[in-house]
């Protein structure tokens, strides 16, 4: 399989917070789509945890998902979301992609 840039993200909202964090990381979402490179991006959260939202990337490149931080309006979101984090974001996981349906 080519090779691909697979991101597992996970933020925690502050209390009550989950939905507008959701809500924002949607926002960017919509962003992405127009991103080169951007092949997936999806946003979600486990039914039994009130407070994580997971945002899960598949990029054709690393520099192609550093490149979609440019994109605008991003940095705005991104300055959105910070106050309602319940603790600073942390870089994801960057998993190697062997193989599946969809990509």
């Amino acid at each position: 399989m080519e090779n691909k840039y697979l991101l597992q993200g996970k933020l925690t909202a502050k209390l009550g917070q989950q939905k507008e964090l959701a809500d924002i990381l949607i926002q960017a979402s919509q962003l992405m789509s127009t991103a080169t490179g951007c092949q997936l991006y999806v946003v979600s959260y486990d039914k039994e945890d009130e407070a994580s939202v997971y945002v899960t990337e598949i990029w054709n490149s690393k520099n192609d998902h550093d490149n979609s931080l440019k994109v605008e309006g991003v940095r705005e979101l991104i300055m959105k979301a910070m106050p309602i984090l319940a603790i600073p974001p942390t870089k994801g996981q960057e998993l190697e992609i062997l193989g599946g349906v969809g990509i």
